[in-house]
């Protein structure tokens, strides 16, 4: 389950929103009708190496019992350059049961190569995203008014300092019901390993307002039944949002 949940906060917070001004976006995280922890991503404008930059701040952890039986905090945090939207430094901080990696890697897209923190120097492939990244760049380099139902793209994708492809598939729009009213989506979907957990490969979707570009709503179908984030709230600049 700790893995698990570790993707799911950053498979989906981890979306284009539409201003990088002090946005933040929180899920409660349910198994069935039962609440077994919180997600929460903030977004801002900042500077990095003297360039223009964007900080991802997600945070993930268990509540309640859950807590209590598994206790997770997770902690991921990405800086991208303003133009490229390509990562340039990502912090891994991951707290699971008795379980503790702390990873800060350094991205250098000029040569093809990373600095991290737990395996040192390497090449890798052009133009590489991490799971906080590799959603936002699809949406930025995807306008859905050029996609069809069933396109998808891949992406060389680092996580936990390993590298592998991600496809993300654009499967259609529907208009959903949420805590914070019925919203208009574009329904995206990861193709993750098939594993003990997940149902299948594409067993996860996600729900993203097509007006405001924030994800309201993310469901995994797994082998126990159906884990779902629910929005909770969006703010920018501390002021809460209404969703269309």
């Amino acid at each position: 389950m700790n893995k698990l949940f570790s993707i799911l906060i950053v498979f989906f917070l981890a979306t284009q929103i539409a201003s990088a001004e002090d946005v933040s976006v929180k899920f409660n995280l349910k198994f069935s009708f039962v609440k077994g922890g919180e997600a929460e991503m903030t977004i801002s404008d900042t500077v990095f190496n003297g360039r223009p930059a964007i900080h991802y701040h997600v945070m993930g952890k268990t509540t309640g019992l859950a807590n209590k039986l598994y206790g997770v905090y997770d902690i991921y945090e990405t800086y991208v350059d303003a133009e490229t939207r390509l990562p340039v430094k990502t912090i891994r901080n991951v707290k699971e049961g008795n379980y503790r990696r702390y990873t800060e890697t350094l991205f250098y897209h000029d040569v093809d190569s990373i600095n991290s923190s737990r395996s040192g120097w390497r090449a890798v492939p052009d133009d590489l995203l991490d799971l906080v990244s590799v959603f936002f760049y699809f949406v930025h380099k995807n306008p859905f008014e050029n996609l069809q139902p069933g396109d998808a793209v891949t992406y060389p994708t680092i996580n936990a300092d390993k590298i592998s492809d991600i496809s993300i598939q654009y499967l259609r729009d529907e208009k959903i019901k949420t805590d914070v009213g019925e919203v208009e989506c574009h329904v995206l979907t990861p193709t993750v390993r098939k594993g003990k957990v997940l149902e299948k490969s594409d067993g996860v979707r996600f729900y993203l307002a097509k007006d405001e570009k924030v994800p309201v709503y993310i469901e995994f179908d797994m082998r126990v039944g159906s884990l779902k984030a629910v929005i909770k709230h969006y703010k920018i600049n501390g002021v809460e949002q209404s969703l269309k």
